[in-house]
């Protein structure tokens, strides 16, 4: 009676068969959903409240002219009349003139809007990335310009170690989830 073996009806083997079928597929959907919550698609971004604007990411980018650029942040703005991301900090002075400007490509366009208040704007093709006015704004005023690496066809080719940030004093570029490329500089 030991040496008995069991034997299975056809049904019970079809039956223990799907469950076991059953169970490896869901383990494997499960399997699936959980790696791609540990593999999201990341890009490559410079957090605002990191970057000091050093001026490296205008010049060891592997795209020319860099995938950096300035953006401006136009809730912080104050519209000034005598902005420090525009003008030099001695301007001799206030006129738009390319001596008196911090930008060395007229990447930043003003505009009046009415006494005192101006407009400026970042031509994006004009701009090379080199921080001069992200430092002027950040030193002498609300902060209101600062970097980011744009993602499109033209700039960002999402190298696998960016050279800016192998490069970045302070480690200021990071890795974000592709669905929110930009971070948005915010009051301190």
């Amino acid at each position: 009676m030991a040496d008995e073996v069991k034997r299975f009806s056809r049904r019970e083997v079809i039956t223990q068969g799907l469950r076991g079928l059953g169970v490896l597929a869901a383990g494997t959907l499960v399997g699936q959903f959980a790696a791609r919550g540990l593999h999201e698609r990341t890009v490559w971004q410079i957090d605002p409240a990191k970057c000091t604007a050093c001026g490296l990411c205008a010049t060891t980018c592997v795209r020319t002219p860099s995938a950096v650029k300035c953006v401006h942040a136009f809730a912080l703005c104050g519209y000034c009349k005598l902005c420090t991301g525009f003008f030099l900090s001695q301007p001799n002075a206030l006129n738009t003139g390319a001596e008196n400007q911090q930008c060395p490509t007229n990447a930043i366009k003003r505009t009046f809007i009415e006494d005192p208040y101006y407009e400026y704007v970042i031509d994006q093709q004009l701009c090379i990335g080199c921080a001069r006015c992200v430092k002027g704004c950040t030193n002498f005023g609300n902060g209101s310009l600062f970097l980011q690496i744009l993602h499109d066809v033209h700039h960002c080719q999402e190298c696998n170690m960016c050279a800016i940030a192998v490069a970045c004093p302070v480690q200021a570029i990071v890795r974000v989830p592709a669905h929110e490329p930009y971070l948005i500089k915010k009051t301190s």
